[in-house]
């Protein structure tokens, strides 16, 4: 399958009309297109659009393109993407002063999908930057070519396209860089600070001291960068260390809980069971359990 994410020559927009029960929890594709625009009459008005309601993931390949919301206005440019509601208070459209708008987009219903369609406008506004080469983009191009194939058919799989990409976008809305070779060196650096001195650090002003920032900077960027912040990275890897005591010990919950960075038991206890969903005394037990060869966290 050809994965290119570039400026392409090939266009189409395939739309989909699928009939399916009711009491079936699906997400509902209506259309999928690229096209490349020189028309100055290019325009859509998301208050005059009849086919709503719809959730619309708009992105420019080259060129560039116009998006007003409300008062507001803005040159979406290659790379950057617009998300919007049908209907609503939007115009966009081919600039008077544009040579052509490439782009791709994306059109489905927002049941059962709307709440994490909104987080990721939260996360990552309403005209966000993503690579080319990120997973969103990349799936995005894919799920074009298979509808060009016609290898979309059927609802189920035109509503694994949709949750699939949402879910990438939600993803990358919590981390945006994917590779971690991008990151800044000041976010690397307090990674490799708190995985190497988890059993001690207990601040967040200690991090920003050995870092020589400010502490609110560091909150800011590193949790923009990572997902997470500082404090809930630091317990996942205290608690991803306790796992290991657990299933590779007999020590005691307050030995472990020491041995890991934490005060007392009790606190111990408070981040396990938020992490994992259970005690660690239940874990190690194991009782109507899946054995664990290694737990993931997001």
């Amino acid at each position: 399958m050809d994965m290119n994410t570039g400026p392409t020559t090939a266009t189409g927009t395939f739309g989909f009309r699928f009939t399916t029960p009711d009491q079936l929890a699906l997400c509902n594709l209506f259309a999928i297109g690229r096209d490349k625009i020189t028309d100055p009459q290019y325009r859509w008005d998301g208050l005059t659009r009849s086919d709503g309601p719809l959730l619309l993931f708009q992105y420019t390949l080259d060129g560039e393109g116009i998006y007003e919301k409300g008062q507001e206005k803005f040159r979406i440019q290659a790379g950057q993407a617009f998300l919007t509601e049908i209907p609503g208070d939007h115009r966009y459209y081919f600039p008077a002063d544009g040579t052509h708008w490439s782009f791709i987009f994306l059109l489905f219903r927002p049941a059962l999908i709307l709440p994490n369609w909104e987080e990721v406008k939260k996360q990552l506004g309403e005209t966000p930057y993503l690579p080319a080469g990120s997973r969103p983009i990349r799936l995005l191009q894919s799920m074009w070519e298979e509808a060009q194939a016609g290898r979309i058919k059927e609802p189920y799989t035109a509503s694994s396209y949709v949750y699939q990409f949402v879910s990438e976008l939600c993803r990358f809305a919590l981390a945006p860089q994917d590779d971690t070779s991008e990151w800044p060196p000041k976010v690397k650096e307090a990674i490799s600070y708190i995985e190497a001195h988890f059993e001690h650090m207990i601040s967040l002003d200690q991090l920003a001291d050995q870092l020589e920032m400010s502490k609110y900077h560091l909150l800011r960027v590193f949790s923009k960068t990572v997902g997470m912040s500082p404090n809930d990275y630091l317990n996942q890897i205290r608690i991803k260390e306790a796992i290991r005591l657990l299933k590779e010990t007999d020590w005691s919950i307050e030995r472990i809980a020491e041995q890991v960075g934490y005060s007392g038991g009790s606190y111990f206890i408070k981040w396990f069971r938020k992490i994992t969903g259970e005690t660690p005394g239940n874990f190690r037990l194991g009782e109507g359990q899946l054995i664990y060869n290694r737990v993931y966290f997001d």
